[in-house]
């Protein structure tokens, strides 16, 4: 399967699908000596790797997966010595090939993540007191929209009203875009005011809003923002979102004593043989220590069971830890 992971959460999600014996094939350098003499630093040549991966860590801060293992393939072949171990960095926009026994909800991970990069990733707003910049951010790249002007001065016995007006049409602007979070940022006071207009009066879009800083409200103010990496930063948010609802759902029929919320392997696997299990939540970490979940996971699978991945490092996974790591919401109540 060939790949491009286009922001920070693909390579998170790569590092969550990838396992040890993998095939990995990206671009790459190596050190060629052509002496072979002490002494002789050699030259560093790009080259295509394959190797069998035996060991992947995910650097967040240095933005790489790095897949370590030995080269079974690749070309130049002068330049490739099979056998001899080598690390393969997997970065944001560089293509990479994995080819490996692909499981169900592995194959919906990576499902999921390219249907979401398909949409409309967020809306953009850069603001200033004279204009506002609206944008959205798409797979292929930014796609610009509309620019309002303000014409409220602050010597107009009119300021307040027209600015009320602009700040209205910038809200009815932003309501129209069909995306689940908003960035605004600029430079000045014109984002926080805009902020406190719309709390007043649209509390549904203010919780899709998200406030940053940028030094203009031009277009390079949208790139800007890309820059700083605001994709990763919402993208997370919302995963992390998404896990803490799906936790309070099952701590709340925990609490009521509904039996309609399972925890541990054994009372999750009672569920499924009931056929009674509508939502699988699951730390991804406990796939790698415990295979027996992978079998737990691949019989929900069959009975079309919505299956959650949490991550183990935030706040939520650490709680579904504490509750053994695998837990179910049930469809209806079982003996």
């Amino acid at each position: 399967m060939k790949l491009v992971p286009e922001v920070l959460e693909d390579l998170w999600h790569l590092e969550r699908v990838l396992e040890p014996g993998d095939v990995v094939s990206s671009s790459s350098t190596r050190v060629f000596k052509a002496s072979g003499e002490e002494g002789d630093e050699g030259e560093r040549k790009k080259v295509r790797i394959e190797l069998q991966a035996e060991k992947i860590d995910f650097s967040k801060s240095a933005s790489k997966l790095r897949v370590t293992g030995k080269i079974t393939g690749g070309g130049p072949e002068e330049y490739i010595q099979l056998g001899r171990h080598h690390t393969i960095d997997v970065e944001l926009q560089k293509p990479v090939e994995i080819t490996k026994q692909w499981k169900e909800y592995q194959l919906q991970r990576i499902k999921k993540a390219r249907e979401s990069s398909k949409k409309p990733l967020i809306g953009m707003l850069v603001i200033d007191e004279g204009k506002a910049l609206f944008a959205l951010i798409r797979e292929y790249g930014v796609e610009f929209g509309p620019e309002l002007r303000n014409h409220a001065s602050k010597g107009d016995e009119k300021f307040e009203e027209r600015r009320s007006q602009f700040f209205g049409d910038v809200m009815k602007q932003l309501n129209s875009m069909k995306v689940n979070a908003i960035v605004i940022a600029g430079p000045g006071f014109a984002k926080d005011n805009l902020k406190k207009f719309i709390s007043e009066r649209n509390e549904e879009l203010s919780k899709k809003l998200h406030f940053e800083s940028c030094s203009t409200a031009e277009e390079s103010g949208v790139y800007e923002l890309l820059k700083k990496g605001v994709l990763s930063k919402i993208a997370s948010e919302q995963r992390v979102e998404e896990e803490f609802s799906l936790l309070q759902s099952l701590l709340a029929e925990i609490s009521k004593e509904s039996g309609l919320a399972v925890y541990g392997a054994e009372e999750v696997r009672k569920a499924i043989d009931y056929r009674a299990l509508g939502k699988l939540l699951v730390v991804d970490e406990l796939l790698r220590k415990d295979k027996s979940i992978e079998k737990l996971l691949d019989d929900a699978e069959k009975m079309k069971v919505e299956i959650f991945l949490f991550s183990s490092e935030s706040e939520a996974g650490k709680q579904l830890t504490g509750l053994s790591g695998v837990a179910g919401l049930l469809r209806f109540r079982i003996e």
